[in-house]
């Protein structure tokens, strides 16, 4: 035992005493060699080295590749360069040490990788722990590839631009143990095509040479907006191609670019302020208000023919045309649309019609809405603004001056308004309609009357003109209905004939009958109307006539 501790202090002894020097820096006078037991020399800062192979993918040796190493996070590296068979050696590396380490040479694809200089035997630090790369795997630069880039109407797609990615140009295999290793050896190349829609990659690696990486070409094609303007013509397009398919067809391929939205996609509105024109399954009044002097703007999941545009308007009854002007704007993604001068009124319900055709895949947009007139943000009480009624009687007789039982009377509103489900509120004359001498009572349909019972306002949503002739007035177009907000109701008249200029009538919100949670009317701000409404002089609607 005495023997052992002596040849471990000797050669310290003979350190301190003589001239001998440790340029390397690990804690191990330099020419110390034996012992060699790490039992008995233990380096207190151990040096490693970091070696490899390099060779091209017929797996002949590089000479002259460049070796370029970062240790950890040190501002200067080392650097080495390959022998005629590839071989490359950096020495005096700091054990422990995470290295990355570069591999380029002209005309080859570069490579990355990292791996960690082992740093000890079991738990004892050592010297000259070696770091192996290899065999490192470079493609060589020395192909192309064509790719004829066509639109979607079969058109060279002069200018488009496009990136060729080759994923895997390069390969490595480390041997270290090491499972943080990563590896990087990726190649990208742009490309402009000219008039003749060709898209060449110059500078990749050939089919023959990715296929034994068993690497990608990767494609990216860019939308394509020729006129500058932002709004592509065409859709992108992203494929990808392996090594073998190249090798085992041809390095001309045809891309066709897709339509800027999908051909099999039917045109539609994604985004309006008149909500109805999106077809939409859920309603929402307030997404179907346009202030006064406020456009209706239409957002087109695809760009629209300028010219196809058509936009037809009319007010609730649908009698007449109503001013109108259309534009179409981005492109032919959206369009601006403005009524008349003084054509949107507050509370006023208004039929629209519009028609485009897809400027791509040439599919037809038709669709029939409605909105109304207002503000959200400023809400309006809801009044009787007309009462009407439909004469029945010839004229020139007594009854055709009169409201007559039987004839239908019409109370509108001043701004559509929707009833709740399975209740109906009823009106009553504030007056004496059975002609029994008193108002209300057991009197039916009168004011005050102890039964409270009057006559069922119905909903009356127009599909159309008022009728005043034989045949009828048509609408300017097929109108759809607004989702049960009109401000048309109407009742059948049962009492004694009245002078329809003295007629007065209120109709009995308070008096709704108790359905639910939901027992109130609505108008298109959301605003539950609580409040009985009063209203005197009906209009006459005269009697059909025959139409000249």
């Amino acid at each position: 035992m005495k023997k052992h501790l002596l040849m471990a202090v000797l050669p310290l002894l003979s350190w301190g005493c003589g001239d001998a020097t440790d340029a390397d820096n690990d804690g191990v006078a330099d020419g110390i060699r034996d012992p060699n037991n790490v039992s008995v020399v233990v380096p207190s800062t151990p040096k490693g080295t970091v070696s490899g192979q390099v060779l091209g993918t017929n797996l002949q040796g590089l000479d002259g590749v460049t070796v370029a190493m970062t240790i950890g996070s040190q501002a200067t590296g080392k650097s080495a360069t390959t022998d005629a068979s590839g071989n490359f050696v950096m020495t005096d590396v700091p054990a422990g040490a995470q290295v990355l380490l570069t591999f380029s040479k002209s005309g080859y694809a570069t490579l990355r990788a990292t791996s960690t200089v082992p740093s000890a035997a079991g738990t004892v630090p050592i010297n000259n722990g070696n770091a192996s790369f290899g065999p490192v795997t470079l493609a060589q630069l020395n192909s192309k590839l064509v790719f004829n880039v066509v639109t979607p109407q079969g058109r060279p797609a002069a200018g488009v631009k496009g990136t060729l990615e080759v994923d895997r140009a390069g390969s490595l295999i480390l041997s270290n143990y090491d499972n943080t290793a990563s590896v990087l050896s990726k190649v990208y190349v742009e490309a402009t095509a000219g008039d003749d829609g060709v898209l060449t990659f110059n500078g990749v690696p050939s089919g023959a040479e990715l296929a034994r990486l068993n690497g990608s070409y990767n494609l990216w094609v860019s939308p394509m907006d020729a006129n500058g303007d932002g709004i592509p013509e065409t859709g992108g397009f992203v494929t990808s191609y392996s090594g073998a398919s190249i090798v085992s067809t041809s390095i001309t391929r045809v891309v066709n670019l897709p339509f800027a939205r999908p051909q099999n996609v039917p045109l539609a509105v994604e985004g309006s302020n008149v909500g109805s024109l999106k077809a939409a399954t859920v309603f929402d009044p307030l997404n179907n208000l346009v202030r006064p002097g406020e456009p209706i703007y239409v957002y087109f999941n695809q760009p629209v023919q300028p010219g196809s545009l058509l936009v037809r308007l009319t007010d609730e009854y649908a009698k007449e045309s109503l001013a109108v002007t259309a534009t179409v704007n981005a492109g032919g993604y959206s369009a601006t649309i403005n009524p008349g001068s003084g054509v949107v009124q507050e509370g006023k319900e208004y039929n629209i019609f519009v028609r485009a055709v897809s400027a791509e895949g040439g599919t037809n947009f038709t669709q029939t809405g409605f909105f109304f007139g207002g503000d959200q943000a400023s809400p309006k009480a809801v009044t009787i603004a007309e009462l009407r009624y439909q004469e029945t009687a010839a004229l020139g007789t007594v009854a055709a001056t009169q409201l007559n039982p039987t004839e239908v009377v019409y109370v509108n509103f001043s701004a559509p308004i929707r009833p709740p489900a399975g209740s109906t509120v009823q009106v009553f004359f504030d007056g004496d309609i059975d002609n029994d001498g008193k108002i209300g009572f057991n009197s039916f349909g009168e004011v005050n009357n102890y039964s409270n019972q009057g006559f069922p306002l119905t909903l009356n949503e127009p599909f159309g003109p008022y009728v005043t002739r034989t045949p009828a007035e048509m609408p300017v177009f097929g109108i759809t209905s607004s989702q049960g907000y009109s401000t048309r109701y109407s009742f059948i008249y049962s009492g004694i004939a009245l002078i329809p200029s003295q007629v007065k009538l209120v109709v009995a919100f308070t008096k709704l009958p108790t359905v639910g949670t939901n027992e109130a009317y609505e108008s298109i701000w959301g605003q539950p109307i609580g409040t009985d409404l009063q209203g005197s002089g009906v209009a006459i609607q005269p009697a059909q006539t025959p139409a000249p």
